[in-house]
């Protein structure tokens, strides 16, 4: 990663709370003390080598369509072959190979439940494997905005968002955000370009997009990043079997840490999965990261659950939830 220390500042500050104004670009230029049309400069040139994925939104899950969290344990010889198929699926936004006898997961994304179980039917049904569904019961922290002057963490801590469940979507909201899948133009005055596109004005679509974060349906709106790109290479999901009764009190402590970047409780599928409390953390160094998990063991007293380190090995797939194809 070679950056300069206007786009270090650029991606350090507007991961988060991109201006709902005419134009946002002109609004960041003089925060930063440039021009806008540098910042779009800046912009495009990051998007060209792959480290900015967008301009964009993140949706809170489950409140615009359903999705599910899925794994595969798949022989190694087929690996490239099955994560080709799951690719394939147009509802698939990430998948990894990680560190673990299931050694493939993934996020699978559809306008409700039925079209996301159809999915995985189909992705079963053509790998003759079987896939492990763990969709979200409770979030305590979902944030991947990360700093590029530490080690490793979030730039700011998101809303703990508890519940899978979320507020009315309406079609307008829908296509809205469908509008924004492939991020903001990045030109002056994009809000008017996806106006265009979603029969909108410009206001509009500032009001439509400020009312979907104020009703906690947009979590996140800025520059979303590449992680892998910027470096953040030694990248370890953490699971804990952690008692139900005391799952939340665990889960809310984990999610204080600033180094967290995911924490949410999924279900457990005995015999296969014993674990409930899953946990991620982004970082450069793989000893940095063994070592915050050892310190989340520590500071929840959780040192004797059953738990397992899973470390990204390899990414078959990163992109934003397509809700088109839902």
């Amino acid at each position: 990663m070679d950056l300069g220390e206007l786009q270090m500042q650029l991606i350090e500050s507007w991961q988060h709370g991109f201006p709902l104004v005419a134009r946002p670009f002109a609004h960041i230029a003089a925060a930063l003390g440039t021009s806008e049309g540098d910042v779009i400069a800046m912009l495009s040139d990051m998007s060209r080598r792959g480290i900015l994925s967008r301009v964009g939104v993140t949706v809170r899950p489950n409140t615009v369509g359903a999705s599910t969290l899925a794994a595969m344990s798949v022989p190694p010889a087929r690996l490239e072959e099955v994560a080709a198929i799951v690719n394939h699926e147009a509802g698939v936004n990430h998948n990894y190979e990680r560190e673990h006898a299931f050694n493939l997961w993934f996020v699978v994304t559809g306008r409700d439940r039925g079209s996301v179980s159809k999915s995985l039917n189909r992705i079963q049904a053509l790998t003759g494997l079987s896939v492990l569904v763990l969709p979200l019961e409770r979030s305590y922290c979902i944030d991947l905005g990360f700093s590029v002057n530490g080690q490793s963490g979030r730039v700011s801590a998101s809303p703990r968002v508890h519940g899978a469940e979320g507020n009315h979507v309406t079609e307008n909201d829908r296509d809205l955000l469908i509008g924004l899948e492939e991020g903001l133009p990045l030109t002056a005055q994009p809000y008017q370009t996806i106006g265009k596109l979603t029969g909108l004005s410009e206001a509009k679509v500032i009001e439509q997009l400020s009312s979907l974060i104020a009703r906690r349906i947009i979590s996140r709106f800025g520059l979303i990043i590449r992680h892998r790109e910027l470096g953040f290479r030694a990248n370890a999901m953490t699971v804990w079997d952690i008692d139900d009764e005391n799952t939340d009190r665990v889960g809310e402590l984990l999610a204080a840490q600033p180094f967290v970047t995911l924490c949410y409780r999924r279900p457990r599928r005995l015999p296969d999965w014993p674990y409930n409390l899953f946990c991620m953390i982004h970082g450069r160094e793989r000893p940095a990261v063994l070592k915050q998990i050892k310190s989340l063991n520590k500071i929840a007293r959780i040192e004797e659950r059953p738990s397992a380190i899973l470390f990204s090995r390899r990414r078959f797939k990163q992109r934003g939830a397509k809700l088109s194809a839902a």
